[in-house]
């Protein structure tokens, strides 16, 4: 395995207490942090104090009305998006974070790698240990009940409400149990900020999986929620939404840990960030990440790309057509002759395949390569980049993640397209908290960017 290892990779192994005394002694989480705080938040006061008027970039009015697209503004630890190489977590590809961190088996490379292992990597840019991973889970499970007046709230919601309102209105109802808040109304000072944010980080991670199952048991099923906390964080989840499959095991698990985090720029990781700058505690703050994942622009293009998926294949099966390379460039012209687009491919960073439908890729073609639905994916794989490169109007010809992921789910009877996005809420905590407990340690201000007037930028412009 190492031969083909990063330095980045080895550096982080090497980082990591593998010997025999450590496993006996495991370092907790906390420990881990509180070891490596002082150095950061001396390195980063030297960064500001010794380079701070240094020129990093600089912004054009198209930036400025376009979103902010490629403007630099933002510091951000846990993930670094690449256009041509896709996302690192702290330095790690993701081919890399599956050779290397534990999973549920024990045996590193065989299975996906566990959430709670991207957790640990991601707070303390080290890779644990399985036994640090596995005090990690049971830590979890010990955070995990729901404040008694969660539950009955739940119920009382109209099932034809929206399944992410839903989880926004439980994750807010959890805050009466935020320590953060708490202590902030009590005056304690800001240098340890950081240790009551981390308690509810890790409250709100572990509370996520029980609000997200009993929505959808309520919704779809018959309300009963079932637990396993023998099992990891992936498969007792997997238990409450009512799966019994080690496969579903295994794809809840990679799903869970593609998704936690694109750097910082995606619109619910910076909405995370941008109301934790505030001062308001995790709750509050990753609530309001959850209503930004909640627009059809950011967390529910996945079901958009199922739908597509199937429709083009109930239109060849309606016309007696196969499925062929042939048949997906006609379909794929006809598409894009009438204006419209090719969902689940192009995306604002990237301008290769994303890795995270690479790995889903792999994951189908191990575990389900006779899947209808994934041949339809993969045969549209084949052709689609070409076409769109000759078509000539989209900066990105290949697939994102989105591309492949609702075909999964669908393959293990997970139909309820409606949910998709509440799992990837469940999953994107785990980026935008991690951060967050950084924002605090290493006490980073208010967010408050300038904005202009049309006026003002026309003076600008005038002024040429």
């Amino acid at each position: 395995m190492a031969s083909f290892l990063s330095n980045s990779v080895k550096t982080l192994v090497r980082k990591a207490p593998f010997s025999a005394q450590s496993a006996r002694t495991v370092t907790t989480l906390q420990e881990t942090l509180a070891a490596q705080l002082p150095e950061k938040q001396k390195s980063l006061a030297a960064l500001k104090k010794e380079h701070g008027s240094h020129v990093i970039g600089e912004v054009t009015i198209d930036q400025c009305i376009g979103g902010a697209r490629g403007v630099k503004s933002m510091l951000w630890e846990t993930s670094n998006l690449d256009p041509n190489e896709g996302i690192r977590f702290r330095g790690l590809t993701i081919p890399e974070c599956q050779a290397v961190l534990p999973t549920y088996s024990g045996v590193t490379g065989d299975g996906e790698p566990m959430l709670e292992s991207l957790l640990w990597l991601l707070l303390t840019s080290e890779v644990p240990t399985k036994e640090q991973v596995d005090t990690l889970t049971a830590e979890l499970h010990s955070r995990a009940e729901l404040p008694s007046h969660v539950i009955p709230l739940l119920n009382s919601l109209p099932k034809e409400m929206h399944p992410m309102t839903q989880m926004s209105i439980g994750l807010s109802a959890c805050q009466t149990e935020s320590k953060f808040s708490k202590a902030y109304a009590d005056g304690v000072p800001k240098n340890v900020y950081h240790e009551y944010v981390l308690e509810d980080i890790l409250k709100v991670i572990a509370v996520l999986p029980e609000i997200a199952a009993t929505i959808y048991r309520n919704v779809y099923h018959d309300g009963v929620v079932n637990k396993d906390p023998s099992l990891d964080y992936s498969g007792n989840f997997c238990r409450m939404l009512g799966y019994d499959d080690p496969s579903f095991d295994e794809l809840m698990r990679l799903y869970l840990c593609i998704h936690t985090d694109h750097e910082g720029g995606n619109a619910s990781a910076h909405t995370t960030h941008l109301v934790g700058s505030t001062l308001s505690d995790p709750f509050l703050s990753y609530t309001a990440g959850l209503n930004a994942l909640a627009g059809p622009l950011h967390g529910l293009a996945n079901q958009e790309v199922l739908r597509w998926i199937q429709a083009l294949k109930d239109k060849f099966d309606a016309e007696g057509k196969e499925v062929n390379e042939t048949t997906i460039t006609e379909f794929a012209w006809d598409t894009l002759n009438a204006k419209k687009v090719i969902p689940g491919y192009g995306h604002a960073v990237l301008r290769r395949t994303d890795p995270r439908y690479v790995c889903q890729r792999e994951f189908a073609l191990k575990h389900m390569p006779d899947d209808e639905l994934f041949k339809v994916v993969e045969t549209i794989y084949q052709v689609m980049p070409d076409i769109l490169k000759e078509h000539g109007k989209v900066a990105n010809p290949y697939p994102n993640v989105d591309s492949h992921s609702g075909v999964l789910l669908w393959h293990y009877g997970f139909t309820q397209y409606q949910f998709y996005t509440v799992l990837f809420g469940v999953s994107r905590a785990v980026g935008g908290l991690c951060q967050l407990y950084w924002d605090r340690a290493l006490g980073l201000p208010l967010e408050r960017p300038k904005s202009v007037t049309p006026e003002w930028l026309w003076s600008q412009v005038k002024k040429d």
